[in-house]
């Protein structure tokens, strides 16, 4: 009868104690890990039951690497293609991976030694009144750590969740506590337990004294959460801090586009109160048949009147100031620039947004035309399509080949603005080529009304 109790504690509740721990593993990644998965994870744990015998913390360290290895799998979707598709998708998710691995097995041995300290306290009071049912019932009552952990479980996954806006270098400061707390506990443990004579053939001595070790544990997961929840703070202090440069720097180029607007406008508003008086000298040259002065004096109107145009119309009054500025620079510095970009308008995307991207991407594609040989092409492109609830804006540029380069702050605020409509920057390098994409998410009620195309083409 022991060895079957033995076989059904060891291997059966072993084995759910795992799993239950993987299954909010893969919820703290925000992944849907498929059967597959979860049945190559109850195979590995057997495995470890069975053949791991170093001692507890081999057999953590065995389990943590399993939830690791199993993270990596689930992160590239399962299948032949794992470490091809991690590298690509998830190549720096592995500190992420590895700490909501510590975090799931510290969570589980909190839980687990709250509740075994709290029936050891018990086991001595209802023991002499039942001693040979006592072992086995206080053997099930040490399985409500399950339902403990599942608790502590959902309410990290509800509030503490931040596997979108981690970030990864930042990832030791929440990692060595969690290490910490779990080797002192595991310290307190042998030292109160095993280094002190307190188990005896495998019963609990009646010399034991579970009430420090009891606000210990309940000190211990409290630390716990205490440190999720200054890393949460943390992390939000973070967003913050780049959510007020964004701003910063939308209000400054903002700030610069109206006062462009303003001049533009002047200008307007000048021409408009002497069109009378143009047309009357054209109409007198004409009336006295001076028809080659009038035709001169035509064409003097003509160049007035070039300045008061877009020099790239895309639907939108912003969007089209800002790329007439920054693309007029560029052609003044002889680089070739080509705009076929249509935006929708009006939009949920934020005019403000809209300028961070393209003044960003655009300041950016200068510096690296300016840093090509003065005999190499240099071209600036900007496109964009619409297609459904999609945006995709390109802005495709000359490149001096390089494969590697420091991605800064432009980028970075480029990559915010995406990721706050649920979309996406990608960066690809194709030879001298260097490509920026951004993909945007917008309703498909804020399609384009104006079905004309802008260009600005130069040379």
């Amino acid at each position: 009868m022991a060895e079957y109790i033995d076989i059904f504690n060891e291997y059966i509740m072993g084995s759910a104690q795992m799993l239950v721990g993987f299954h909010y593993f893969t919820k703290l990644l925000q992944k849907r890990a498929a059967f597959s998965s979860y049945l190559l994870f109850l195979v590995g744990s057997i495995l470890e039951l069975r053949f791991i015998t170093g001692g507890r913390i081999a057999e953590f360290g065995a389990y943590i690497l399993m939830l690791t290895v199993s993270g990596i799998y689930v992160c590239a979707g399962g299948g032949s293609i794992v470490l091809r598709q991690f590298s690509h998708d998830c190549h720096a998710d592995w500190k992420s991976i590895i700490l909501y691995a510590a975090l799931t097995l510290e969570v589980m041995q909190l839980s687990f030694g709250i509740v075994n300290t709290f029936l050891g306290i018990l086991f001595p009071m209802l023991h002499p009144f039942a001693p040979d049912a006592a072992g086995i019932v206080f053997m099930f009552l040490g399985y409500m750590a399950l339902p403990l952990a599942a608790l502590c479980y959902h309410m990290i996954c509800r509030y503490f969740s931040y596997y979108e806006t981690i970030k990864k270098q930042y990832v030791l400061m929440v990692l060595i506590p969690i290490l910490l707390i779990f080797l002192v506990g595991e310290y307190i443990n042998f030292t109160i337990y095993e280094a002190s004579g307190m188990t005896q053939n495998g019963h609990i001595s009646a010399r034991a004294s579970y009430y420090p070790m009891l606000v210990i544990e309940l000190l211990g997961m409290a630390s716990l959460f205490c440190v999720l929840f200054a890393y949460k703070k943390l992390l939000q202090n973070f967003r913050l801090s780049t959510e007020l440069s964004l701003l910063e720097q939308a209000e400054h180029s903002l700030n610069q586009y109206v006062e462009e607007a303003k001049a533009h406008y002047d200008k307007t508003k000048s021409f408009r109160h002497d069109i009378k008086n143009h047309i009357a000298v054209v109409k007198g040259l004409l009336q006295h048949g001076k028809t080659e002065q009038a035709l001169n004096y035509i064409g003097d109107m003509e160049e007035m009147t070039g300045g008061l145009s877009f020099s790239c119309s895309t639907n939108n009054p912003i969007a089209d100031i800002l790329l007439g500025n920054k693309l007029g620079i560029a052609k003044s510095m002889g680089i070739e620039v080509n705009c076929p970009l249509i935006l929708p308008y009006p939009c949920p995307v934020r005019d403000i947004d809209f300028c961070i991207i393209l003044s960003n991407a655009l300041d950016n594609a200068i510096h690296a035309c300016r840093m090509l040989d003065s005999d190499a092409e240099k071209y600036i492109h900007v496109t964009g399509r619409i297609q459904g609830d999609f945006l995709l804006l390109e802005i495709e540029n000359s490149f001096q080949g390089r494969r590697s380069f420091r991605t800064g702050t432009g980028l970075s605020n480029i990559k915010a603005v995406a990721e706050k409509y649920h979309g996406t920057m990608s960066v690809r390098i194709q030879g001298a080529v260097f490509i920026l994409s951004v993909l945007l998410i917008i309703p498909q009620q804020s399609e384009c009304t104006s079905q004309q195309r802008g260009s600005f083409t130069a040379t």
